[in-house]
């Protein structure tokens, strides 16, 4: 039996394709197409236990630049954790992160990860702790206006982007790379991961509001608007960009934390089956500011 650990093997064809293999089977993702697109950077590095040739379990390390208005946090984010169901219980993943944390040591100001509530109680045995999460929502009164004084909508309008083709992508990469922070926790000189969701399972998801000049990343669900994220060269007024999806919305939900508190009530927030794990010194400003990971920021 032939076992080792590999590492960021992105340009190796034979592993990146056992790699996705496992990642189809557990999680239903096809990461070949990203890194084909040109989208897979040096930014996002699987560990992998190659066991007879083949990628048998895996955590990936994803090295993060998150912008706040005091400063910027260095920090790494691990994800696509998965291992063969014939495989597990074997001490596999300990040995990753094991591997990770040697490799890491003193190069970051913090870890975080996002965990499946079946494995609760493995990441404290690293040194992670659970974190709540937060939500900025706005919903609206019995008299039709939203609540904490939205403006009333204007003659706004939105229009659908179409992302089939690499000018497409290429346009909004650009616009992504020109934006400057819509969020109090923004993530910074990364297009190429929310490029993972537009290009692909969201790209139906994409819109333009001309009014602001921005692109907008949302999804329309019966009486609900989900803003997931908003690029543009300046500033956006965010009651525009709602406005500019018409008033049949009782909720508005947001996937960043907006520039200022003024007008949104942020909420404790618990997604379905998952559970935040933080590990470092740095996350005192996340806690006290009730901050959120960006929706397009997850790995």
């Amino acid at each position: 039996m032939d076992l080792k650990i590999v590492k960021d093997y992105r340009e190796n064809e034979t592993i990146r394709h056992s790699f996705n293999k496992l990642a189809m089977e557990i999680f239903g993702i096809d990461f070949e197409s990203w890194y084909q697109h040109g989208f897979w950077t040096e930014r996002y590095k699987p560990y992998s236990v190659l066991l007879d040739g083949e990628v048998v379990a895996n955590v990936s390390v994803n090295r993060m630049t998150m912008r706040t208005p005091e400063k910027d946090y260095h920090i790494m984010q691990l994800g696509t954790v998965m291992t063969y169901e014939q495989y597990r219980n074997r001490g596999y993943i300990r040995m990753l992160m094991e591997e990770i944390e040697k490799d890491y040591a003193g190069q970051t100001d913090g870890f975080y990860l996002f965990a499946s509530d079946s494995v609760l109680g493995f990441y404290p045995k690293f040194g992670f702790e659970p974190a709540e999460e937060f939500q900025a929502v706005k919903v609206k009164e019995a008299d039709g206006h939203m609540v904490t004084g939205g403006q009333d909508k204007k003659a706004f309008t939105v229009q659908k982007v179409p992302m089939e083709t690499r000018e497409d992508w290429d346009r909004l990469v650009k616009c992504i790379e020109k934006s400057v922070p819509n969020s109090r926790f923004e993530m910074m000189d990364n297009a190429q991961l929310a490029m993972f969701y537009l290009s692909s399972f969201m790209k139906d998801n994409v819109y333009y509001v001309a009014d602001e000049d921005a692109y907008v990343v949302a999804e329309l669900e019966d009486s609900e608007l989900f803003l997931t994220a908003v690029y543009a060269d300046h500033v956006v007024d965010l009651d525009k960009i709602r406005n500019a999806f018409g008033d049949g919305f009782s909720e508005v939900r947001f996937g960043f934390t907006p520039l200022s508190e003024d007008g949104y009530a942020v909420l404790s927030y618990k997604q379905e089956d998952c559970t935040l794990f933080l590990k470092g010194n740095c996350w005192k400003a996340y806690r006290q500011d009730k901050l959120r990971f960006p929706e397009l920021s997850h790995a």
